[in-house]
């Protein structure tokens, strides 16, 4: 079975884009250069908008 959904890899692929072009901002407004950070957000945006994604992973403090 598979880990991600169709939605998933339409928001992963929506953001990589943009992240190529040079549009993609970060929460905190800086520009995203990395690709892994492009891939994480596509999935955040996935997850609110409901698409199967598995949960994130808890933040170590």
């Amino acid at each position: 079975m598979a880990k991600y959904g169709p939605k998933a890899s339409e928001k992963v692929e929506k953001v990589v884009h943009e992240m190529k072009e040079g549009k993609l901002r970060s929460s905190s407004g800086k520009k995203v250069t990395s690709r892994k950070q492009a891939v994480a957000i596509g999935l955040s945006e996935a997850r609110e908008a409901g698409g199967k994604v598995p949960p994130a992973p808890d933040k170590k403090r």
